[in-house]
């Protein structure tokens, strides 16, 4: 499963650059726990444009991973990896969703098969980078543009659950 990580996996509070600020989803920890266990891997793409307006630094991108990652680890729960475009909007590359620069290198370099995937993102952009990607997508909380249907909706991470391993305890 590829993760979207503000507003799915952590609480959205705009530019993160504080791991202070780092707080879990309800819910999320139990759930990637769960789905690694029916045997998921579990991994993070996350435009961070942050970094390339300026507003924080590739340092400060690595802590905050590292303290969603501790984060994670306290509830039983890890990530298999972490992919982040740090570019701004208007930089044009190739790993900025819903391009699916990220997803195509985590496949590559995690030795993931796409048989079976699903992202799950609270922007159409996450939607759009899955369904590019031969994905299923769970729309996390947010809502539907016109270039964006998910394949399902889940408002929390007892539904992703429900949806994805419906026979995990």
């Amino acid at each position: 499963m590829f993760l979207d990580r503000d507003g799915t996996v952590i609480e959205d509070v705009g530019y993160p650059s504080d791991p202070g600020s780092v707080r879990l989803i309800a819910g999320a920890a139990e759930g990637i726990r769960r789905l690694r266990e029916s045997g998921l891997a579990a991994v993070i793409v996350s435009n961070q444009s942050g970094v390339g307006r300026g507003l924080f630094t590739m340092a400060d991108l690595e802590r905050v991973h590292e303290r969603t990652s501790e984060l994670l680890a306290e509830a039983g729960a890890q990530l298999d990896g972490a992919y982040y475009c740090p570019h701004a909007p208007d930089d044009g590359c190739e790993c900025r969703k819903p391009a699916t620069g990220l997803i195509d290198r985590a496949r590559r370099e995690l030795r993931l098969s796409l048989d079976g995937c699903v992202l799950i993102g609270d922007k159409p952009s996450d939607i759009e980078a899955g369904t590019a990607s031969g994905c299923s997508t769970i729309l996390f909380g947010g809502a539907e543009s016109a270039s964006s249907q998910p394949t399902w909706r889940a408002s929390s991470w007892d539904e992703v659950v429900a949806l994805l391993a419906p026979t995990v305890q």
